[in-house]
């Protein structure tokens, strides 16, 4: 098939600017599958990601910039569709992007639409306005599939996943303990002093994790993280010799093979105040540590246990008194540690991998071609 695809390099450019994180995970696949690609990239692709339509300081920048993409976007699918039909648009976007009419004046052309968003467990206002405008959407969090449904969406229940031919395990010999790696913010914290509090060496990477010790990043820098915590977030307790900047992707691919224990956090950042449990989500992290040949310990949630089976093929742990008990079983017991390691691994590759999930996907709504089929 020819896709117009129009997804950013990265999912967070304020914190990873260097990433090709999503064009790795949903260019790349699509490509080994053999379809033909045709990108479109503009400024607003990327720095509109972080904008929210329903703030009123916002969405003057949104309605300045909103109609010059729009119009650039459909000059260049008109323009390939012309030269060559298109069959299918492929995209990532939020209401700060593109309008309804601008999905609808791409579907007029004889082209489906299909829209990928992967934080609608927490800004599922960032889609609703031009959900219903796509033929489908792609909902990797089963309890929003309803939300999509009330607002006159087509959901398609499809889990993020990883890319085995960029996601590798080397099989060294580990150099590190317990490591993280991700932006300092929410509960984290408060895991991390936990493990240190008890003689744990435990090591991250990621923004703000440099910041002295005794010092919160500013409400400035907060508001600039598109899920910012709505509560003082708590000062981290680690010497600065053990927190390490943004990593580069390959270097995190490397982290996961070198650590005997690689920690992941389900719930989303952003903490209730009303004593209402946290959202959690699965994510993507799920997949490209365990396909990296992590030993896999994060925080318990039902529906990753859909996809790995706990305690045999990833590690949970519910609450930061379990997880410094498991840390130190695991990092004493090498052996059963690095059975869970391999069978994460194993699963991984077999079942979560991107070109499987869009393989299925094609399948389920009836888009296929002679490339799919030979893929599939």
């Amino acid at each position: 098939m020819r896709i117009f695809v129009v997804t950013q390099k990265t999912p967070n450019e304020l914190a990873l600017p260097a990433s090709s994180l999503w064009e790795a995970n949903l260019q790349w696949p699509l490509q080994d599958l053999g379809h033909q690609l045709i990108k479109f990239d503009h400024p607003w692709l990327s720095s509109g990601y972080d904008f929210d339509p329903t703030d009123s300081e916002q969405l003057p920048i949104i309605n300045a910039s909103r109609p010059e993409f729009c119009e650039s976007l459909l000059d260049a699918i008109k323009r390939e569709h012309q030269r060559q039909p298109i069959d299918l648009f492929f995209s990532y976007f939020t209401g700060a992007h593109v309008d309804s009419a601008t999905i609808n004046a791409i579907k007029s052309l004889g082209i489906p639409t299909i829209n990928w968003f992967c934080n609608a467990s927490y800004q599922f206002h960032l889609v609703k306005e031009i959900a219903a405008a796509f033929d489908y959407c792609l909902v990797p969090e089963k309890f929003r599939l309803d939300d999509y449904r009330q607002v006159g969406a087509t959901p398609i229940y499809s889990q993020e996943a990883a890319n085995p031919t960029v996601y590798k395990w080397d099989k060294k010999p580990p150099k590190y303990d317990v490591t993280f790696v991700g932006q300092r913010y929410g509960s984290r914290p408060e895991f991390v002093n936990q493990l240190h509090g008890h003689g744990v060496d435990v090591r991250v990477w990621g923004p703000y994790w440099q910041q002295e010790a005794s010092k919160t990043p500013t409400l400035s820098n907060w508001k600039k993280i598109k899920n910012w915590v709505r509560r003082k977030p708590v000062p981290h307790q680690l010497p600065l010799a053990q927190c390490g900047p943004a990593l580069s992707d390959d270097a995190l691919i490397r982290l996961y093979g070198e650590s005997k224990i690689s920690l992941g956090f389900s719930t989303v950042a952003e903490i209730p105040t009303d004593g209402s449990i946290p959202i959690k989500q699965v994510r993507l992290r799920d997949f490209e540590a365990t396909m990296s040949g992590a030993f896999y310990m994060v925080e318990a949630f039902d529906e990753l246990a859909e996809f790995f089976e706990p305690d045999k093929e990833i590690v949970f742990f519910n609450d930061k008194e379990e997880l410094v008990d498991k840390v130190k079983f695991y990092l004493k017991h090498s052996t059963e540690r690095e059975r869970i390691r391999a069978a994460g691994y194993k699963r991984a590759q077999r079942d979560h991998t991107w070109q499987n999930r869009f393989s299925h996907l094609f399948e389920k709504i009836g888009l296929t071609s002679e490339a799919t089929k030979c893929a599939g």
